[in-house]
């Protein structure tokens, strides 16, 4: 198995820090566990006890209670990672003729977890912004990183010459990546290019930013690059701020606010979701994050639950659905047609207060229904408050009927 493995990672092609993870999950999970056996040896059920065990406890303990120990489970995601190593060694293997069949391909791995949005509350991203803007350089990038969505890389990436303050656009296309040799730049995670629009204040922030800039480089003898980045720990720009750096500073910060998340990536969650409750396209906000899916991965991924936009979504169906007469409602059982027939009669004005109503034998006969029927729809029109009963008389229009329409006053 070990050599399956090694063969595989001649071959296969990995981005620089997924590669380094990939190692990591070999030398942690792969090559102690199954290193030293044959791989036709390995089969589905070997594997598949193999990650209940890793989502047990990582370290695969005996679950007996030892000292200093606290089993902690190993997350699906990195367990479907462990599992596509192994099935893609020994698919190679299968290729190359190594290996007659992959048995691999029969184990069932812990299906995805479902992902959870989780952006900031209105509250929470007020306070965050009141707290960032301490540090304006700080700020603006808190500020633009909920405003545009980019992914920490793309963020740590951003040069001057990606942004045109005059047409009021920001350019993305590049990303860093930080493996262990240090932070590398390289393209977008789906080779995308994308340029997003700036508001009138965002760009006014901009501008103000890259003022203070100059006069920084200026003061230093030096004059602002336009491919300096525009975040960046050097005091003429020259080198961008790490990812991890980014995301560890941004964790800091949301402890100390007791933000519910600690992630930056939050913050790309509260774009998705600002935007879709303010009823942006999916695809415009797919395309602004940068997601080739048409929508589907935005949907999915990180459109939250708005209560805002559910309850403008449902006035929005109700608007346009055809609506039935307000009497129609009702129709279900015979007592209830009559009792809408005899309220259509005194809203026309044709039964006014006082007058007396058919008896119950006549609205029977008229309605065809037996007479208890035709005695239910007077009884629902007198709890109703429209007809005054008593026993052994006929029913009256109550005076204070709201379904009575007052005829005109004679004219002088």
């Amino acid at each position: 198995m070990r050599q399956a493995v090694e063969q595989w990672l001649d071959v296969v092609q990995l981005a620089e820090t997924t590669r380094e993870r990939y190692d990591d999950l070999i030398r942690l999970y792969v090559l102690p566990v199954f290193g030293d056996l044959q791989a036709a040896k390995l089969d589905a059920e070997l594997l598949e006890r193999y990650y209940a065990r890793l989502h047990r406890c990582r370290d695969m303990c005996t679950g007996r209670a030892r000292a200093s120990h606290v089993c902690r489970p190993l997350s699906t995601s990195t367990t479907r990672k462990v599992h596509y190593i192994i099935r893609g060694a020994l698919d190679r293997a299968v290729r190359w003729r190594h290996l007659g069949v992959n048995k691999a391909t029969m184990a069932i791995a812990p299906p995805p977890q479902p992902t959870e949005p989780d952006p900031p509350s209105a509250e929470e991203a007020a306070a965050l912004l009141n707290a960032a803007w301490r540090d304006p350089e700080w700020g603006l990038l808190i500020w633009l990183t909920m405003l545009t969505g980019p992914r920490r890389g793309e963020i740590s990436a951003l040069r001057w010459r990606h942004v045109d303050l005059d047409q009021g656009q920001l350019t993305i296309e590049r990303s860093n990546s930080q493996p262990k040799a240090g932070v590398k730049e390289k393209r977008t995670k789906t080779n995308q290019r994308r340029r997003l629009a700036l508001d009138e204040y965002t760009i006014g922030l901009l501008r103000t930013h890259q003022s203070m800039w100059a006069e920084r480089c200026t003061s230093l003898g030096c004059t602002l690059s336009n491919d300096a980045f525009v975040f960046s720990p050097a005091p003429d720009g020259t080198t961008p701020y790490r990812p991890r750096a980014l995301s560890q500073r941004y964790r800091k910060l949301a402890l100390r606010l007791k933000l519910r998340s600690t992630r930056l990536h939050s913050l790309r969650h509260y774009s998705a979701t600002e935007l879709i409750a303010a009823g942006v396209d999916i695809r415009t906000v797919a395309g602004r994050l940068g997601h080739g899916s048409g929508g589907s991965t935005t949907l999915k991924v990180y459109a939250a639950w708005v209560s805002e936009a559910d309850r403008r979504a449902a006035q929005t169906i109700a608007a346009v659905m055809h609506k039935p007469a307000a009497d129609q409602a009702s129709r279900s059982s015979p007592y209830e047609r009559i009792a809408a027939t005899l309220r259509t009669t005194i809203a026309a004005g044709d039964l006014r207060p006082g007058d007396a109503l058919p008896t119950v034998a006549e609205l029977a006969a008229r309605h065809t229904v037996a007479v208890g029927t035709a005695h239910r729809a007077l009884a629902l029109l007198a709890q109703e408050g429209h007809v005054h009963t008593r026993r052994g008389q006929r029913s009256l229009v109550s005076p204070t009927s709201t379904l009575v329409v007052p005829h005109a006053s004679p004219t002088a």
